[in-house]
C-alpha cells in the first residue's frame, strides 16, 4: 500500500480514537458551563485539570516517545516492554504514596482544594500505568483496539458525569429518604467530576491489565539508561510543551484580582475548548505520523515523504482554521449554552491560529526525533514556554485572558520557526515553503476578514470557507485522488 495512503488511513483511525471521544466529552462542556453557572466553578475545573496536565508529563517522563523509538529498533522487543512497565509501574507507585503523604502541601502549592487532591492522584497514577500499553497498540499498528478504548473511557466518564451532576439531584429530589440520598451531597460538582474520571480511568487499566500479567519481566538496566537518555530531553520538552498549554490557566488565577480570577479563567478557559477541532486534528495526525516516523526513517529518501505529509497537513489544517472561524457564533452558542462565556469568544481565532502552529511544528519535529536529537526538542520547547511566562506574567495584569492567548500564538509560532530553521541545518527536508506558506496566508486573511471585517456574519463567513474549498479542490485534487483512490497501491 502507498505508505501515504496507509498514513492517512491510520490517522483518520487515530482521528476517530481521538476526535469520537472529545467529540463525546465535547458534550460535558454545555453540561459544565450549565453547571457551573458564574463561571468561577468551571474556573477551579479548569485550574485542577491545567495541574493535571503538567503532572502527566511528569509521570511519563518521556517513556512514550523513548519506548517507540526502542521498540522499532531492538531485536528484544519483549524486553523493551518489560523494562518500560517495569520503569513506569514503580514510579508511578511511588508518586502515589508520596502524593498522599504530602497533600495538604500539594493543596497549598497548586491552590486546589485539598478535599480534591486525592483524586486528583488516582487519576494520575492510573493514567501514567496505560502509558505503555497504549504506545503498544500504536507501536503493533492497531489504531482501531486503540480508538475503541479510547472511546469506552471517554464514554464512562460522560455517563457518570450526567448521572451526578444530572439525574442524581433529581432522583433525590423524588425520593429524599432513598439510596441516592446517602450518595448525594450538595456543592460537590468538583468532586463528582473527578470521580466520574477516576471510574473511567480505574476501568481503562482493567481492560489493559492482561498486559502486566503476560509480560515475563526482565528490567534491563543497561537498556533502561539508554531510554532514559533518550527520554529525558523529551520529558523536558513535554513540560515545557505542557507550560505552554495549561500555564495560562493558573497564571490567570494567580495573578488577576482574587474577586475576579476563577470567573475569568472559566470564560476563557470555555472558549480555549472550542479551538479543540485544531487540536484534535492535530493530535490524531501527530499519533498517526510519529510510529510513521521511526518506521521509515530507515527507507530511500524519507524526506520527500516527510514533505508532502507536511504539505497535507498545512492543507487541511487551513481548512479547519478557517471552517471553525467562519462558524464561531453558531458552535459557541451550542457548545457555551450559558452567555456570560461568550465574551471572551474573541481569544478564539487567536488560540486556533496558536494550535495550527503547534501543528506544524510537530510534523518539523521530524528531523530531530529520527536522528535522536532530542535535546533540540527541549532547547526549541524551553524557548517556547519561556515566551509564554514572559507575556503572561507582563501583560495579563493589562489585558487579561487575552494576554493569554497572545502567549499561546507567540510560543508556538516561535517554536515551529525555530524547528524549521535547525531542520533545515541538521536534517534537510524538502518542503515547498511557496504552497506552505499561499494555504497558511489565504486561510488566515479569509478567518481576518469573517471574524474581524463581517463582523462574526455566517453567511459571509460560509462563502468565503466554500472559496477556500473551491480552491483547495482545484489545486489538490488530482493528488488526493492518486493517494486516496489509486488502485494497486
Amino acid at each position: 500500500m502507498n505508505p501515504l495512503k496507509r498514513l492517512f488511513k491510520q490517522t483518520f483511525i487515530y482521528g476517530l480514537a481521538t476526535v469520537m471521544p472529545r467529540v463525546i466529552s465535547f458534550f460535558l462542556l454545555p453540561l459544565y458551563t450549565a453547571v457551573f453557572e458564574n463561571a468561577a466553578g468551571y474556573g477551579q475545573y479548569t485550574n485542577i485539570y491545567a495541574w493535571i496536565a503538567i503532572f502527566n508529563v511528569f509521570l511519563a517522563y518521556g517513556m512514550e516517545t523513548a519506548f517507540f523509538r526502542f521498540y522499532h529498533k531492538s531485536d528484544d522487543k519483549g524486553k523493551v516492554v518489560s523494562t518500560s512497565l517495569v520503569s513506569l509501574l514503580t514510579t508511578s507507585l511511588l508518586f502515589l504514596i508520596f502524593a498522599l503523604s504530602v497533600k495538604q502541601w500539594l493543596a497549598d502549592m497548586t491552590n486546589i482544594n485539598a478535599d480534591y487532591i486525592e483524586f486528583t492522584t488516582y487519576i494520575l497514577v492510573l493514567d501514567a500505568l496505560v502509558i505503555v500499553p497504549f504506545a503498544l497498540l500504536r507501536a503493533n499498528e492497531k489504531p482501531m483496539l486503540y480508538a475503541v478504548l479510547k472511546t469506552v473511557n471517554v464514554a464512562i466518564n460522560l455517563a457518570f458525569n450526567v448521572f451526578f451532576l444530572l439525574w442524581l439531584p433529581k432522583l433525590v429530589l423524588e425520593d429524599e429518604t432513598g439510596l441516592f440520598t446517602s450518595i448525594y451531597k450538595t456543592d460537590w460538582e468538583i468532586h463528582y467530576v473527578l470521580i466520574s474520571n477516576v471510574i473511567a480511568s480505574g476501568f481503562t487499566l482493567l481492560i489493559l491489565l492482561p498486559k502486566y500479567f503476560r509480560t515475563k519481566y526482565i528490567f534491563d538496566l543497561p537498556l533502561w539508561k539508554q531510554m532514559m537518555k533518550y527520554a529525558g530531553p523529551v520529558m523536558v520538552a513535554g513540560i515545557a510543551f505542557t507550560i505552554n498549554e495549561v500555564l495560562d490557566k493558573i497564571l490567570l488565577t494567580e495573578i488577576l484580582p482574587q474577586g475576579i480570577a476563577e470567573s475569568e479563567v472559566g470564560k476563557y478557559g470555555a472558549c480555549y475548548k472550542l479551538a479543540l477541532f485544531m487540536t484534535l486534528f492535530g493530535t490524531a495526525f501527530r499519533m498517526g505520523v510519529e510510529p510513521f516516523f521511526f518506521s521509515h526513517a530507515k527507507t530511500e529518501k524519507p524526506q520527500r515523504t516527510y514533505a508532502q505529509i507536511a504539505n497535507y497537513f498545512v492543507v487541511l489544517g487551513s481548512i479547519i482554521l478557517l471552517g471553525v472561524i467562519a462558524f464561531i457564533d453558531p458552535l459557541g452558542k451550542l457548545l457555551l449554552n450559558n452567555p456570560v462565556y461568550w465574551e471572551a469568544l474573541d481569544v478564539v481565532p487567536i488560540i486556533l491560529l496558536g494550535s495550527f502552529c503547534l501543528g506544524i511544528y510537530h510534523n518539523l519535529s521530524v528531523w530531530y526525533k529520527v536522528t535522536d536529537q532530542t535535546k533540540f526538542g527541549a532547547y526549541i520547547s524551553s524557548i517556547g514556554a519561556l515566551i509564554t511566562l514572559v507575556i503572561n506574567i507582563a501583560f495579563i495584569p493589562k489585558i487579561g485572558y487575552m494576554a493569554s492567548a497572545l502567549a499561546t500564538l507567540a510560543a508556538y509560532g516561535s517554536m515551529m520557526l525555530l524547528s524549521y530553521y535547525f531542520g533545515k541545518k541538521y536534517y534537510p527536508v524538502p518542503y515547498n515553503m511557496r504552497k506552505i506558506v499561499f494555504y497558511l496566508s489565504v486561510s488566515i486573511v479569509f478567518s481576518v476578514l469573517s471574524f474581524y471585517v463581517f463582523n462574526r456574519n455566517l453567511i459571509g463567513g460560509s462563502i468565503l470557507f466554500l472559496l477556500f474549498l473551491g480552491l483547495v479542490y482545484k489545486m489538490e485534487g488530482d493528488h488526493l485522488k492518486n493517494i486516496f483512490l489509486k488502485r494497486g497501491d
